[in-house]
């Protein structure tokens, strides 16, 4: 006679192939809940950026600090853009 317990013995270890498994998924969920707000604050940063633009813009890209900081923000809005293109896309 068996004695089964609905009960999972913890005290038995898992094989490596199931603790992988459970690893994979608890990673697909994290990733899966991250997207959509990652997405959102992607999309409305390319929205927001070029009008940080403008003021570099006009004041000239004179100095090297100013240009530096204009291809940055120009990078980070492509960047933007390439996460949030999907945002809201259902």
């Amino acid at each position: 006679m068996s004695n089964h317990s609905p009960l999972p013995n913890d005290s038995v270890p898992r094989s490596s192939q199931e603790a992988e498994s459970q690893r994979n998924s608890r990673s697909r969920r994290v990733v899966s809940s991250l997207k959509e707000p990652l997405q959102f604050l992607s999309f409305w940063t390319a929205i927001a950026l070029p009008f940080v633009h403008v003021p570099l813009l006009l004041q000239g890209l004179d100095g090297p600090h100013v240009t530096a900081a204009f291809l940055s923000l120009l990078v980070a809005n492509l960047l933007a853009l390439y996460v949030g293109h999907e945002y809201n896309q259902s």
